[in-house]
């Protein structure tokens, strides 16, 4: 939902528009810079239509988010045929060296793109995503730079990129709808390989591999998509669920933890599929702002909209089979007197591989902190 501020009328509105304004764009709770801001957007893929959103505009942290990028370029070279997923990719010793969470990669071996793809999705590997990085750009700055360049193609308008993985970066920014609108592409524009995104836990090397995503257990219809956290971003989750034949994509950037992010996830999902507004107060309440404290900032604000006419552009693809399906390209949207920012399958796994997939089930019933430093307290938490 959208929030409007009233134009103030003297001093005293104007100290308290700034105020809330500030807790809104994420310095609520005084948690230091543990949390650049807090987020939310739902959209219906099939029409565009933003079912809920909080700040989907302000620039976060995306954390592992940024993987999402890193997989799209991946599956485009699949599609073109430059790379394949039984492929060997080199491992360097910067790939190598990357911090946890990662597949324990060492130097001069190598690693398969298929295993690649399955370590990025469920364990959130950064030294997988180096290696395809290293793989298609040559260098992990070049592949930065294919990154943003296909960010502006998608329409991600307030989106940047410094890295394949979404380790700390002050530089790395992105926004919640730019992020559904990269999930959505990635099941539009390559839905041939939409089921790795259900890849719970495979076989690597021997040794069982387990994802992060823990929504996918506990919310029916949930297939994806991926997950993110660092000390800076808070608790990033991109999700897609079915109900009824209907799609739905979420995100949800800044979360306390990540039993709060998961808990307003879902809510956030079943009232978009019961075309309903979620309160604006819990997805701060997510994000460790404390309920009187919200209270206070809400109560700065007036009137709270919803975002209910909004929409995210879309583009149409048919494949075969009469199927058709839909992903967003635009960028920020400017509506109700909000503005934008103003800061710029193959079917099967690789061979040796198994996995275990999300099964659908029928419903029962900005930069806001530049980052202290880049230590290991940071780095080890990027799934």
């Amino acid at each position: 939902m959208a929030i409007e501020f009233k134009k103030p009328a003297h001093w005293l509105d104007r100290l308290r528009g700034m105020f809330a304004a500030l807790l809104l764009c994420g310095l609520g709770g005084f948690a230091g810079v543990a949390h650049a801001g807090y987020a939310a957007i739902v959209v219906d893929p099939a029409t565009g239509q933003v079912l809920n959103a909080v700040n989907p505009d302000e620039q976060n942290y995306p954390a592992s988010l940024a993987k999402m990028m890193t997989l799209y370029l991946t599956l485009q070279a699949l599609q073109s045929g430059k790379l394949k997923l039984d492929q060997q990719l080199p491992i360097s010793a910067w790939a190598a060296s990357k911090a946890p969470t990662k597949l324990g990669l060492r130097r001069g071996q190598t690693i398969s793109v298929g295993d690649c793809i399955l370590g990025m999705i469920t364990k959130s590997a950064n030294d997988a995503a180096t290696v395809v990085a290293e793989g298609l750009g040559g260098s992990e700055d070049h592949f930065a730079e294919m990154m943003n360049a296909q960010a502006v193609r998608l329409g991600m308008a307030h989106t940047h990129f410094d890295n394949a993985s979404g380790l700390p970066d002050p530089a790395s920014v992105t926004t919640a709808r730019d992020m559904v609108t990269l999930a959505m592409a990635l099941y539009h524009d390559y839905p041939q390989y939409a089921h790795y995104f259900a890849t719970k836990e495979f076989m690597f090397r021997g040794h069982l591999v387990r994802g992060h995503n823990r929504l996918m257990d506990r919310y029916p219809g949930m297939d994806g998509l991926k997950t993110g956290f660092t000390d800076a971003s808070g608790f990033n989750l991109a999700s897609t669920a079915v109900r009824d034949g209907q799609r739905l994509f979420g995100v949800v950037m800044g979360g306390h933890t990540a039993a709060a992010r998961d808990h307003l996830m879902a809510r956030l999902l079943d009232d978009s599929f019961d075309h309903q507004q979620t309160p604006a107060i819990l997805v701060a309440q997510a994000a460790g702002v404390s309920p009187s404290m919200t209270r206070r900032v809400l109560a700065a604000l007036s009137p709270i909209g919803n975002a209910e006419a909004e929409t995210v552009p879309v583009r149409q693809r048919h494949h075969r089979g009469g199927k058709r399906t839909l992903a967003a390209s635009g960028g920020c949207t400017a509506h109700r007197g909000a503005s934008c920012p103003r800061r710029n399958q193959a079917r099967h796994p690789a061979r040796g591989t198994t996995t275990r997939l999300a099964s659908h089930h029928p419903r029962k019933g900005k930069q806001k902190a530049a980052l202290a430093s880049r230590h290991t307290a940071d780095l080890a938490k990027a799934p």
